[in-house]
């Protein structure tokens, strides 16, 4: 998995890139911790991610956590079969979840 951020004042936007899975979750939740003091509005555009295991609900599951104390999370471009697993997991309800 590779990990692009653009941040833009108090705005962070983040793309990750393959999947998000129990190998990969952990350095991608980690390095977005890194990099969110500050930000009010972080947006992760998950057009590049093929695969959302568990694992990877979980950390972005942490980073809506963090960011509900600070500002918002969004997540925008979800390829289907990522939609599909937040729809089936009850995510779609919980997170700000926007498509194309």
């Amino acid at each position: 998995m590779s990990l692009n951020k653009v941040r833009d004042g108090a705005a962070l936007t983040v793309m990750p890139e393959g999947t998000l899975d129990a190998v990969t979750s952990p350095a991608f939740e980690q390095e977005v911790r890194e990099c969110i003091e500050g930000v009010t509005a972080l947006v992760i555009d998950l057009g590049g991610v093929e695969y959302v295991s568990s694992a990877g609900l979980r950390a972005l599951m942490n980073l809506h956590k963090i960011m509900m104390g600070q500002g918002e999370m969004t997540i925008i471009h979800p390829r289907e079969v990522v939609r599909d697993v937040f729809e089936v997991t009850g995510f779609s309800n919980i997170l700000n979840i926007l498509d194309d």
